[in-house]
């Protein structure tokens, strides 16, 4: 993917220090339904990561709602929408799970999920 045609192509780079990248049997999306600038600093959803990735055999990656330009990029390329972490879509994963901070954001999981 080329970054140079988003805005602020580091909210999809997902290389940030600490991050886990492993491989494991039971792999989960932990969803935060707005922008990564939002999304991470939320403690609730650091938590629930590290304490996933702390079990042996299970894997949790982040995805967050990507703002207007990746989400047309997204639907005028055909792809769908993935994590950070191993670029995995969200149909792959075995378990989905979505936080929900705000009524305002509920329309932002039906759209993530749309991607």
């Amino acid at each position: 993917m080329n970054y140079a045609r988003f805005s602020k192509p580091s909210r999809y780079i997902g290389r940030e220090i600490n991050t886990v990248h492993k491989d494991a049997s039971l792999n989960i999306a932990l969803c935060f339904p707005d922008t990564y600038e939002i999304g991470m600093s939320h403690i609730g959803l650091k938590i629930l990561y590290s304490i996933i990735n702390s079990i042996p055999d299970a894997s949790a990656e982040r995805v967050y709602a990507p703002w207007t330009d990746l989400d047309d990029y997204l639907r005028e390329s055909g792809l769908p929408l993935t994590s950070l972490e191993h670029r995995r879509p969200l149909k792959d994963f075995d378990i989905v799970g979505f936080t929900l901070q705000y009524e305002l954001s509920y329309t932002n999981i039906l759209n993530m999920l749309d991607l």
